[in-house]
């Protein structure tokens, strides 16, 4: 299998024999072959499997030398499967089982191929954005469990994002993105910030209805096969406006190469309702998460993490702009993507 990532992953070969065999038993036969997954932005230990009995299975794990965040992320995506897999089967992989063996946590899930939507066309990106529609229509306004991340908890804090930024040095330091055009970009924010605050803080009391949030919708937590949509990673999944799942999706879209978020979000429209306010709040919202974090340090063992992120925030804050009617960001080209 072609590698497209370059965080480090174990080969087969390391997971302990007591964990392959642990494996073999939860899925009633042996493993003929695994093939490593790349791609995302964590080193998560990720194979394709091929079963002697020509079955295939998806194997997920965080082993010792995994961080917190990556095990409590796991333990959370692991309740999804088990306790809400009634509501997300329509979209979700089947799930086999999970065990704990030698310090390994493995999550064993249907094999749902290869990634299936990269280079993003309009066919493609339009099916994707109807079927997110689909799926958060399928829940709106939907009684769920109150274990879930509730709204104040899913984006309490985005909603004070620009507010921080203004508060901590006034946006130099996401100007200082723009190198030798940091000027242009702090006369932007001078003047572009109070409308960024007063608008991001709409979505932290947006009204319900709301619905299952994914919390990373993305081409490569997502499978497109003959007018389907499957979703897999659900470990940010809690309860929100559905606005602000589908516009952090929306922008990825356009990061990817596709078409700009505003026509995704017109394809989502035709089958999940919109509410531009909250609309409005969310782009500013999420184009504020990566404010905050594309200037940040390089995290070891994530290497492709920041410039990702960067492209986003290029994305997202010059989508908020247009949504807002502020002057263009045209700071926002000489960013280094």
């Amino acid at each position: 299998m072609s590698r497209t990532g370059v965080e480090a992953k174990p080969p087969w070969q390391n997971v302990p024999p007591a964990v392959r065999a642990e494996v073999a038993a939860v899925l009633g036969s042996a493993v003929r072959r695994a093939m490593r997954i790349w791609g995302g932005y964590g080193p998560t230990p990720t194979f394709r499997l091929r079963l002697a009995d020509g079955r295939a299975a998806f194997f997920k794990a965080v082993d010792p030398t995994s961080n917190d965040f990556m095990r409590a992320s796991y333990l959370r995506e692991v309740r999804i499967y088990r306790d809400l897999g009634g509501v997300i089967a329509p979209w979700a992989p089947a799930f086999y089982g999970a065990f704990e063996r030698d310090g390994w946590q493995v999550a064993l899930l249907a094999d749902l191929g290869p990634q299936s939507v990269l280079p993003w066309s309009i066919a493609s990106a339009r099916g994707v954005a109807r079927a997110v529609g689909d799926f958060h229509r399928e829940t709106l306004g939907a009684a769920l469990p109150d274990w879930l991340p509730q709204p104040s908890d899913m984006l309490g804090r985005e909603a004070n994002r620009w507010a921080l930024t203004a508060a901590m040095d006034g946006g130099e330091t996401v100007a200082a993105l723009a190198g030798r055009q940091r000027a242009m970009a702090r006369r932007w924010f001078a003047a572009a910030l109070p409308a960024l605050i007063a608008a991001g803080r709409v979505i932290g009391d947006a009204p319900a209805p709301h619905v299952l949030m994914h919390g990373d919708i993305r081409s490569d937590n997502l499978r497109w096969s003959r007018g389907r949509l499957h979703l897999f990673d659900w470990p940010h999944a809690g309860i929100g406006p559905a606005e602000y799942d589908a516009a952090a999706f929306a922008q990825t879209v356009t990061v990817e190469g596709g078409p700009s978020p505003d026509a995704v979000m017109e394809w989502y429209a035709e089958r999940a309702p919109v509410r531009a306010d909250v609309l409005d709040a969310a782009v500013v919202a999420v184009a504020g998460f990566f404010a905050a974090q594309a200037w940040q340090p390089e995290i070891p063992g994530l290497p492709r993490l920041r410039r990702f992120q960067r492209q986003q925030l290029v994305v997202s804050l010059a989508w908020a702009a247009r949504r807002l009617r502020l002057p263009d960001p045209a700071w926002l080209r000489h960013v280094s993507v």
